[in-house]
């Protein structure tokens, strides 16, 4: 087979591919070909177009290294990230919907005692963070791992000031307790711009899109027998709910963080100034072998 032209070239490389030994590898391959040749003959690109593609792509693996995926960044504001969880989490009722792990969650992030105050050195308003985990009926989970992460006041994370503040801050992680309960205390977060200074950052301007993300804390809550769970929950009223750069916000988890005067806490803690409370209820969905089971 020879002498391919535009309407001849995608039925020659589907051809090539026909054989290939696994099955997922020649649905993929071949929905890949359908899809990208389309898309070339709908736009039909210049050379100089093309050329500027490739770089593009080329220039984006240059900035990713082992504290930067920028072709993570590029998934997460082509949409391409929320469209793959929401594939693979379809969230039955009594379920927290789920959103992107995004690129600042640490793996060892130190385990504390609920109460415990985890803003270390950073400043900002003081905020309380209740909560509780719960399957989808609303039975309590205890013992549930609750992972959770947020900015600062300036919107930015620990790990990207660690030669300022000199270890981890604004994270930790901790368990339910006997009634799957779990509380904290941290700072409250802002809002942020991701990182907007590489090729993703020009795809952006390019296209009239700003880089921000609305004000949120993160969680990643995991029990035996049960999915885990990867959600943010956003600030109400933030200005940009609607325009979240990623496209992670939905409207179950938005919730007010509370401004509450100068006094005691419902956690029994006296605050000597303002402060905010965000109370969250997470329920987590059963892995689908053991709902099977029960």
């Amino acid at each position: 087979m020879r002498n391919f032209n535009e309407t001849t070239i995608t039925d020659a490389v589907l051809e090539r591919i026909k054989d290939a030994g696994d099955p997922r590898i020649k649905q993929v391959s071949e929905a890949l070909v359908r899809h990208l040749h389309a898309f070339v003959r709908e736009i039909r690109p210049t050379q100089k177009e093309w050329e500027f593609g490739i770089d593009f792509l080329t220039r984006t693996g240059h900035m990713c290294d082992d504290k930067r995926q920028e072709f993570i960044l590029l998934s997460d504001t082509l949409g391409v990230s929320m469209l793959v969880d929401a594939i693979n989490h379809p969230v039955p009722e009594g379920a927290t919907e789920t959103t992107v792990l995004g690129p600042f969650f640490v793996q060892a992030a130190p385990e504390k005692d609920s109460g415990a105050d985890i803003s270390g050195p950073m400043e900002g308003d003081p905020m309380l963070v209740t909560g509780s985990v719960s399957t989808v009926d609303g039975k309590p989970l205890v013992g549930a791992i609750v992972d959770v992460w947020h900015s600062d006041d300036d919107g930015y994370y620990d790990v990207q000031q660690l030669d300022q503040i000199g270890d981890l801050a604004m994270r930790a992680r901790f368990h339910t307790d006997a009634n799957g309960k779990f509380h904290f205390w941290s700072i409250k977060p802002a809002a942020y711009p991701v990182p907007h200074d590489g090729p993703v950052g020009e795809m952006l301007e390019a296209q009239g899109r700003h880089p921000w993300r609305p004000a949120h804390v993160h969680f990643m809550i995991s029990a035996p027998g049960f999915e885990q769970l990867v959600t943010h929950v956003f600030v109400a009223g933030d200005q940009y709910l609607d325009s979240d750069v990623v496209f992670g916000v939905k409207d179950s988890l938005i919730r007010e963080f509370a401004r509450h005067p100068a006094g005691r806490a419902p956690d029994g803690r006296m605050v000597d100034t303002e402060y905010f409370h965000l109370n969250y209820d997470f329920g987590l969905k059963q892995v689908a072998s053991n709902a099977r089971a029960a």
